[in-house]
């Protein structure tokens, strides 16, 4: 593998949505100024005094609510595609308080191209690229997968309720075990494939969203690409890209979520909060230890997360005044984020290489199509021979035969006469109607063998044999130059954020005082401006610690509610099962360690048979 020693900062985008019809209805108040030009935007508190500061946060780009999802995905995530398709590994996710358009962002409406999200986007990318490029061969593979509730499930697979393992391999890293993959061949067949998924997935009603998602999940696609080096062998490089759309970070008293609703939010909050700590851990640059394994999403995120990947963290927010809290905490969210470091390399000539496999079953279907054709060659002579020589041996049989007669004994003990030279002339027709049967028999396997390496080859895409003509060739350079307007537009914000950081810096360096009250003033200027600056360290401190309480109060309500669904099914055990079942229940209990859960084993212990029950761990303390 090739080492990349330079570190990648993970890259941060903002956007803001507009305005929703319950907002517009009530009259709600923008506490948003978004400035696209700087990467900034700026977040009013409502009814605060004129003289509070307000809270400003720069990112790598922000993206007011007339933003459109082509130049979102142009400027943010095409570079990070275009490194996939190179090797890379890559990942895209979206995070932001509940109804905020982050599944508007990641998928929008695939058929509608001004609508289209990122993912069906990168769908098109990817494959477009596949289709210019020249002298490679290309295996794309499609993964789709949710974390509902500290679960995993696969969305591809027809019992999608079966809960999916998570492993790790010092070779492969974290990896989900069983999961299904589907190799597709064009963008259509890709977007079915997550049109299926998504009718699986787990979306509910709260107050905030009709249909809010309540799991987190991760479209996986796998680019396997082949290509010839100077030393003349085949070398594969293998990139993977990571879609997930993370559930909403709720709070109960808002969307009034009760029963399953809160159970399943109590776990959304859980999981977001783990990779809250993770990033924290990360961002600080202090911590020496990072809590992955509190979580199954952070685990599946550990490459993306300080690791071997490149990484685009797109952040959603709402204007409305009401959204304060959750708006203020996701920027925050964000701007720790912005400080973690990631070490992206290009993944050579992998182990578990699927492109290898198909190239070795193509490479041995073809060896036998290849005996198969000669000894086809020699089945057809033979035939020839065999059809010229039955026709002789029936117009033979059918003259009277010369041969002398003979008794031969049956299997019953009787003689039948027969002639021997007709007997002779019978085998050799025997013998004709084999070789017949032999060779419709390797035609059979020919054909078989033919269907199958065809269906094999047809997996594999070979770039330079679709689009060769005069006009994709000006879409080509057309798309390199918006490419490359947008790398400027991003170059441009960059260097206007670094003069910002170095222009008080600049001006102390070159400011001259004339005489002693002008530097009396200058002086109280910068008082000035320093003790604003504390104030609203100060003020962000108090908001932190009140966010803080705040969470803490919403986790103390959520916990009394658990308990007390607890309570309720600890008093229909003692009292509508008897105890002799309760003890064999006990006894059939195992704890996993590694799942840190519980499993209730079968009562006929079999090799093969897996758990079926899963108890938490709260259930059976």
């Amino acid at each position: 593998m090739s080492a990349a020693k330079h570190c990648e900062a993970i890259r941060v985008v903002v956007r803001c949505r507009p305005f929703n019809r319950k907002e517009e209805t009530t009259r709600c108040e923008n506490i948003l100024e978004v400035d696209d030009k700087l990467g900034q935007i700026t977040v009013r508190k409502p009814k605060a005094p004129p003289d509070e500061p307000m809270k400003v946060f720069t990112f790598d780009s922000v993206y007011g609510w007339n933003s459109k999802q082509r130049d979102i995905y142009d400027d943010a995530v095409r570079p990070l595609v275009e490194s996939v398709l190179h090797g890379f590994n890559g990942t895209i996710f979206a995070y932001g308080q509940t109804g905020t358009g982050k599944t508007y962002t990641m998928q929008g409406m695939s058929k509608d191209p001004e609508h289209r999200g990122v993912i069906p986007n990168s769908f098109e990318h990817i494959f477009t690229q596949i289709s210019r490029s020249q002298n490679q061969k290309y295996l794309v593979r499609s993964s789709y997968l949710e974390v509902y509730q500290e679960e995993i499930r696969d969305l591809l697979c027809k019992d999608n309720n079966r809960k999916l393992e998570l492993k790790e391999n010092p070779d492969y890293g974290v990896y989900v075990k069983d999961l299904s993959s589907v190799v597709t061949k064009n963008a259509t067949e890709i977007e079915h494939v997550m049109n299926l998924g998504n009718q699986s997935r787990s979306v509910g009603f709260t107050n905030m969203n009709e249909r809010s998602s309540r799991s987190h999940a991760i479209f996986l696609v796998t680019v396997e690409c082949s290509e010839r080096g100077p030393d003349g062998e085949d070398h594969i490089r293998v990139g993977k890209l990571n879609m997930v759309d993370l559930a909403g970070s709720e709070r109960q008293s808002k969307t009034g979520a009760k029963g399953k609703r809160l159970k399943e939010a109590a776990k959304i909050n859980l999981s977001l909060s783990a990779l809250g700590n993770v990033i924290s851990a990360l961002g600080d640059g202090k911590s020496t230890h990072v809590p992955y394994r509190d979580s199954k999403l952070t685990r599946l995120l550990q490459d993306s997360l300080g690791g071997n990947a490149k990484t685009v963290m797109i952040a959603t927010v709402g204007p409305a005044h009401k959204s304060f809290d959750e708006t203020l905490a996701t920027l925050r969210y964000a701007s720790r984020a912005k400080k973690i470091k990631n070490k992206p390399r290009i993944n050579e000539d992998p182990k578990d290489a699927l492109l290898r496999e198909f190239q070795q079953e193509i490479a041995r279907l073809k060896a036998q199509l290849e005996e198969r054709g000669m000894l086809a060659k020699e089945r057809r002579k033979r035939r020839r021979d065999s059809k010229r020589l039955s026709k002789n041996v029936w117009k033979t049989a059918e003259e009277p035969d010369e041969g002398r007669p003979c008794l031969i004994e049956a299997g019953d003990g009787a003689k039948v006469l027969t002639y021997q030279g007709s007997s002779e002339k019978l085998k050799n027709l025997n013998l004709n109607r084999r070789s017949l049967a032999d060779v419709q028999w390797d035609q059979d396997a020919v054909e078989k063998i033919l269907e199958k390496y065809k269906a094999m080859e047809s997996k594999l895409l070979v770039g330079g044999k679709t689009i060769i003509d005069h006009t994709n060739e000006q879409q080509k350079m057309l798309e390199q130059r918006r490419q490359e307007i947008a790398e400027q537009i991003r170059r441009e914000r960059e260097i206007q954020q670094q003069m910002m950081l170095q222009d008080e810096e600049t001006l102390e360096i070159k400011v001259t005082f004339s005489s002693m009250q002008q530097e009396v003033e200058h002086k109280t200027k910068k008082l000035k401006r320093l003790y604003a600056k504390l104030q609203l360290l100060r003020g962000e401190m108090k908001d932190i610690f009140d966010e803080h309480v705040t969470t803490r109060q919403e986790l103390e309500e959520t916990q009394e509610e658990l308990t007390r669904e607890l309570k309720y099914k600890y008093l229909l055990i003692e009292n509508f099962i008897p105890p002799e079942e309760k003890n064999k229940i006990m006894n059939r209990l195992q704890f996993d360690s590694e799942e840190d859960q519980w499993w209730l084993q079968p009562v006929i212990p079999s090799e093969r048979s897996k758990p079926t029950l899963k108890c938490t761990r709260a259930t059976v303390e």
